[in-house]
Order: C-alpha cells, then structure tokens, then sequence
C-alpha cells in the first residue's frame, strides 16, 4: 500500500510539472457579481504596472487562463478593493481566494512557486514581529513625545527601534542567502539574488556563486539573464578607467 501511495503522489507531481499552461480558480466571497478583476503585470519598459487580463466575478468565482513562457510576478486588483495582490503566474493550476475586506489578506496556493512564496513572506514576517510589535505598541507615545516636544522620549524610543531594526535587518539578510543556497529551483531565489546585486554592502563574488548554483531554467528567465548581465558589467572595467591618458603637448609650445 505504502508503494501505491508513493507511486500516486509521485505521478500527480509529474503531471503538475508538465502542465504548458495555467489556470487561476479564484474565489471572491461577498464580492458582488460585474465586479471587474484585472491581472497586472511589471511593463519591460520600467513606466509601472500594465493590464494582461480582464475578468468578471460570477457567483463569488472567477477564472483566468493562459500560458506563461516562464515564472513572472503579476499583481491582482478587484473594483471596489483597495490595494493589490502579488502573485507568482506560471503554468500549473493556481489557486487565489479573495479577501473583500482586505486585499493583502489574499491567499495563493497549487504551484511550487507560489506555495514557496508565501512560506517564504511567512518567515519574513516572523523575523520581522519584533519590529512590528514594538511599532504598534509605542507609536501613541511617540506621537504623545512628538506633539510635547519630548526629545528625551524621542531619543528612548528611537534607540530601542533602531536596535530591534539592527537585528531584524541582519536575521532577514541571513534568511535569503539561506534560501538562496538550499532552493536553486526556486523562482524566489532567483529573484534575491537580483536584488543582492543592487545591494552595495553584499559581496559581488557570492551573489555570482550564488547565480552559479540556479538552475538552469532560472538562469534562462529575465531576472536570470538580467543577473548575468550585471555581473559581466562588474567584471568588465569602464573605458575611462582602463585607457591610458592623453599626451598633451607641453605649456607654450608650437608645431
């Protein structure tokens, strides 16, 4: 039996992974039918977000299909909610429930990507919790310090934050490169180690080990290929710092 199981769970990964196209089943509760839900994407020219795909909410459901040439982040907006909601599109079948009250309270899940993503923001947010609970618990009394011109409060306070800041800072770098060496198929990693290179206090030489050890699938998606092209850019010196100077001609003489 115990084979049987394992042969099942084995062939339904198998099928997952084959999937050429994707399928979003979401679900909006207490989200009015007409209500229009617009995908979003990143624009290849830098100028924000642009629309890929309209859909209407039909008896609290909703549905969007297509195909993904490769992992990409796209974002969900819902007429009537503020905000938006991030997600991984890929092929597979993914599975987004819409929080009508507030959109960052979304849930995503059904693909390796997604499902890495949110327990990926999850142990963020534990590392983080300090800092969040010191924020909510003396936010009035700062405001109170501000308004009386209490500097000495001020100072307290600053102090206390700047060292929870300290150590939720160097926890969340620890927890990406930890990510990053222990998942190289993950799309997550790939997309760290992009934003280690606009990191001047993270080390050129293990941000490219890093980049090193994705998979190859990763190495071909546009954050991969930006990667290597900004570690090249690194390697290669600039043509002012490389040439030689000019030869002037001495002060007052002629040809």
């Amino acid at each position: 039996m115990k084979k049987i199981i394992l042969f099942l769970s084995a062939t339904v990964f198998l099928i997952s992974c084959s999937k050429t196209e994707y399928t979003i089943s979401g679900t909006a509760k207490g989200i009015a039918n007409g209500k229009t839900i617009i995908m979003e994407t990143a624009d290849a020219a830098g100028m924000g977000l642009i629309p890929v795909d309209t859909v209407k909410v039909e008896n609290e459901k909703f549905e969007i299909t297509g195909k993904a040439t490769e992992p990409s982040f796209h974002m969900l907006t819902v007429e009537g909610i503020e905000g938006k909601f991030p997600f991984i599109l890929e092929n597979g079948d993914i599975s987004i429930e819409i929080n009508k009250d507030s959109i960052n309270k979304s849930k995503v899940s059904g693909t390796y990507s997604n499902d890495e993503f949110v327990k990926f923001n999850e142990d963020l947010m534990k590392i983080q919790k300090d800092v969040m609970d010191f924020q909510k618990k003396n936010t009035p009394a700062m405001t109170q310090a501000q308004q009386a011109n209490d500097t000495a409060t001020i100072n307290k306070l600053m102090k206390e934050y700047g060292k929870l800041q300290e150590v939720s800072n160097a926890a969340s770098k620890k927890a990406y490169t930890t990510y990053s060496e222990t998942h190289p198929k993950s799309f997550i990693t790939v997309l760290i180690v992009q934003g280690m290179l606009g990191d001047p206090s993270v080390d050129i030489k293990k941000t490219e080990k890093l980049f090193e050890g994705l998979d190859e699938s990763l190495k071909n998606t546009k954050p991969g290929k930006a990667i290597l092209a900004k570690i090249k850019e690194t390697k290669t010196p600039s043509v002012s710092a490389g040439a030689a100077p000019a030869a002037q001609a001495p002060v007052g003489s002629s040809k």
